[in-house]
C-alpha cells in the first residue's frame, strides 16, 4: 500500500504543468497562491516544492533543482522508497533491513535543515 501511494504522488504530480516561474504549479490542484509571497512579497519555505516534482516526474532535473532543491531531492526519495516498498511486497520481505528509527529520524531533521537552509539561502540572494 506504501509503493502505490507514493506512486499515486508521483502519478499526480505528473499531470501538473510546471509553471515557468518556478512556483506556482500548487494552484492547479485549486490551492491559493502562497500567502506569504502575497502578503510580504518573500517566498516560502515550500515555494517551488511542487514545481520540483512536476519537473521531476518529466525528468526535467536541471529545471527541478532550480525550482526547489529540497522538492526535488524529495521527489526522487519518494520514487525510490515506492519502488523499494513494491519490489519488498513482490518478495515479502525487505530488501534490506528496516531503517532503525535513529536513522529515520536523523534523515528527517537533516531534511528538514536543508529545506530551511535552502530557503534561508534564497533569502540571502534574492
Amino acid at each position: 500500500m506504501i509503493g502505490l501511494g507514493l506512486l499515486a504522488v508521483l502519478a499526480l504530480a505528473s499531470t501538473l504543468r510546471p509553471d515557468p516561474r518556478g512556483l506556482g504549479t500548487h494552484e492547479q490542484l485549486g490551492l491559493p497562491p502562497c500567502t506569504l509571497k502575497a502578503l510580504a512579497g518573500l517566498r516560502c519555505p515550500a515555494c517551488g516544492m511542487t514545481t520540483s516534482w512536476a519537473y521531476v516526474t518529466r525528468a526535467q532535473l536541471g529545471d527541478a533543482l532550480r525550482a526547489h532543491v529540497g522538492g526535488t531531492l524529495l521527489a526522487v526519495a519518494t520514487a525510490m522508497a515506492a519502488v523499494a516498498s513494491l519490489v519488498a511486497a513482490a518478495r515479502g520481505r525487505w530488501i534490506a533491513r528496516m531503517p532503525s528509527e535513529v536513522l529515520t529520524v536523523t534523515l528527517v531533521a537533516v531534511g528538514v535543515a536543508g529545506l530551511f537552509g535552502e530557503w534561508i539561502a534564497r533569502l540571502w540572494t534574492g
